[in-house]
């Protein structure tokens, strides 16, 4: 019997329907030979803090670096029973094999192989790698199944990946926040993409106008244009030369030239082509892309490659023709496969695009997300193999009154792949139209009429999903090493930038269809308190690089996590508070009262009344058992009280024993452990 392991049910019932382990029990299916069985996301994780020593519950400075020796992984409540499932069926006696269908990536294996450790498993592993769900792909994968010993790197890449996500984020976010008196979330890829929010802002912010004016020569039917000058005097002194005078042609260039289509996509572009045009956050797309993906009418959507595999060729053309009934069902379709066919530039998954389950699809009967996002992949392919855009481009130069004017014109000679582009809603993105230009010379002479155009330099556009996914992309462009490929992973970044927002240190401004991102005050706040080696889009560039060494077997696990460890330590040990930190960092919330621990501020937040210093640890909760044994709800009111006296009045408390209602005077009877304590007295106050 073989086990077989998917990362969801929907993925787990299509393998399931193909191998014929369409017998339902609690948990998995089985049949054919085969059980096949799912994980939920990440069913082990590792575990919290507070679970290596109960004191890490309380965020307290002395107590960094928290760095473990041996780690421990958790299942979460939530998750247990499926867990236990799977542990059942890894240690059944039927059971000679386990096959890993994970999602065939990075995450996916970690997820696998998280929970074969957990359940103590000792059988082979065989690795089902595909980069489609549709029932050929399955069928095709199963016929191929892997040795699981090809992907022990890329498990370990994952697994270091997450330590080094726990370790400079449990200790970096304590650290921040027990210093500064508020909860700063700090990240090994969340912190240099805000440090990258934070610059653009700034220049921003700086930037101050600068008007410039151009000379404008009118000149039968076409326009001339002089250089931008900062010096309005200059540019009239051109004016007052050229207005009414003679124009020599001095020369008139013509090239032929030709743009070739754009690449395919992988998810990085996707996102970024969907945020341009529809408007979609990179999270959105990535969610649509994924449910297409499970749907089986899109491949698989995680990927950085933007080619084909040779093996892929022949099939094209029938998928080319299957996606382009969506655009143009009765014209001919050019197929150019060369232009994206290329192994070599495949690592684990090929571009995205659509499979032959779409052929007569009625794209109107998905959801508006994912219809628009399968109609971009659609178009996309279409125009990647769609022939070359060739014009004749014309530059005319010419001198009038000392001063070099010139114009450009253009004349289409191949729409090419553009006319097939125009099939997606009419033509998305605007282009500049060339003005046309009449037959003319070299040293033709013209009359011109002047005039002056005043303008002003631009501001930095703010960041958009579209040109800050781009930024975390190309974080280490300057550098010579070309296949460094920024910061976080085409599966990691959306997340990224929804952890930015959700953690109060960025949001997103604007209209419904173009949102902008800037960090908030606390997020502007953070990056100036932040040193160099935390915030550095540079050295998270080269973290992820390091780890795609990892992943190819050429740097050892220990050696990378080394270097985290290393500058964890050394930023707990050497970091001093920056000056003014009250105002950098101000209390918002207003005070409840004197907090009887440590003599700070008690505020109130959503769950409860807490001591603002992280470190204290002092809280009353608004569902504290005491109070709600007697149905009695903390309020503020109860709160200030218990501060100000040590005791409150209660009335009306529910008796579990008699059912009855009683009056008592509750009091605060705290003995600095890791919850505050309350006794009742009755008859005085």
């Amino acid at each position: 019997m073989q086990l077989v392991i998917a990362e969801k049910p929907s993925v787990a019932q299509s393998i399931a329907k193909i191998l014929g382990a369409t017998s339902r029990k609690d948990g998995y299916t089985e049949g054919g030979g085969y059980i096949v069985s799912w994980c939920v996301g990440h069913l082990v994780e590792l575990a919290a803090a507070d679970s290596y020593d109960e004191k890490y519950a309380k965020w307290k400075y002395e107590d960094l670096p928290i760095l473990p020796d041996h780690w421990k992984y958790n299942v979460s409540s939530s998750t247990k029973k499926q867990f236990d499932v799977l542990k059942k069926l890894l240690n059944d006696s039927q059971v000679d094999t386990v096959i890993c269908a994970t999602d065939a990536g990075r995450e996916g294996e970690l997820i696998f192989r998280l929970v074969y450790e957990k359940a103590n498993c000792k059988k082979p592993i065989k690795r089902l790698w595909i980069s489609s769900l549709e029932d050929t792909a399955i069928q095709k994968g199963f016929e191929n199944l892997k040795d699981s010993k090809g992907y022990d790197n890329l498990y370990q890449a994952a697994l270091c990946r997450a330590k080094a996500d726990w370790i400079v984020g449990i200790n970096a976010t304590r650290l921040f926040s027990v210093l500064y008196g508020q909860t700063l979330n700090v990240g090994r890829v969340m912190s240099p993409t805000l440090a990258m929010i934070c610059e653009h802002d700034a220049a921003i912010s700086i930037f101050k106008p600068e008007p410039f004016y151009t000379v404008h020569l009118a000149c039968n039917g076409f326009s001339l244009i002089g250089e931008k000058l900062k010096n309005k005097v200059q540019a009239t002194t051109i004016l007052q030369a050229c207005d009414g005078q003679s124009v020599t042609i001095e020369s008139v260039e013509q090239k032929e030239k030709t743009e070739k289509p754009p690449k395919l996509y992988d998810l990085t572009t996707l996102q970024r082509e969907a945020n341009k045009l529809l408007g979609f956050t990179a999270e959105q797309t990535l969610s649509y892309a994924q449910s297409l993906y499970e749907k089986k009418y899109i491949t698989y959507p995680r990927t950085d490659s933007r080619f084909l595999t040779e093996d892929m060729e022949n099939s094209l053309s029938v998928l080319a023709n299957a996606t382009a009934e969506f655009f143009m069902p009765k014209e001919k379709l050019s197929v150019n496969t060369a232009q994206v066919i290329d192994s070599s530039k495949v690592s684990d998954h090929h571009a995205i695009i659509p499979t032959m389950n779409i052929k007569g699809l009625d794209v109107q009967n998905l959801p508006a997300g994912e219809r628009e996002t399968l109609l971009l992949l659609a178009i996309r392919l279409l125009v990647a193999i769609g022939d070359a855009h060739r014009y004749s481009e014309t530059v005319i130069t010419a001198k009038c009154g000392g001063a070099v004017f010139t114009t450009k014109g253009k004349t289409v000679t191949q729409e090419g792949f553009k006319a097939v582009q125009r099939l997606y809603k009419g033509e998305q993105e605007k282009e500049e139209k060339d003005q046309a230009l009449p037959s003319i010379a070299q040293g033709d002479v013209l009359t011109a009429k002047a005039e002056i155009k005043e303008g002003k330099t631009s501001p930095p556009k703010p960041f958009t999903d579209d040109t800050l996914l781009s930024s975390m992309e190309n974080a280490n462009k300057a550098e010579v090493d070309t296949e460094r490929k920024g910061i976080g992973t085409p599966a990691t970044r959306a997340g990224i930038l929804e952890k930015l927002i959700k953690s109060g240190l960025a949001e997103r401004k604007g209209d419904k269809k173009v949102k902008y991102f800037t960090a908030t005050h606390k997020g502007t706040a953070l990056i100036t308190v932040l040193p160099e080696q935390v915030q550095s889009p540079l050295m998270t560039a080269e973290w992820e690089e390091k780890l795609k060494l990892v992943e190819r077997g050429e740097l050892t696990s220990n050696a990378f996590l080394s270097e985290i460890v290393d500058m964890i330590s050394a930023l707990v040990k050497t970091y001093e508070m920056i000056k003014g930190a009250d105002t950098l960092f101000p209390s918002h919330r207003e005070s409840i009262g004197k907090c009887p621990r440590c003599g700070g501020t008690v505020t109130e937040n959503k769950k409860g009344f807490c001591c603002s210093d992280r470190a204290c640890g002092f809280a009353i909760w608004k569902e504290n058992c005491f109070f709600t044994a007697k149905k009695k709800t903390v309020t503020k009111t109860i709160v200030t009280e218990l501060l100000k006296s040590g005791k409150v009045s209660l009335t009306g408390c529910y008796s579990e024993k008699t059912g009855k209602t009683y009056d008592c005077v509750a009091v605060l009877d705290d003995t600095g452990g890791q919850f505050v304590n309350f006794k009742m007295e009755f008859g005085k106050k």
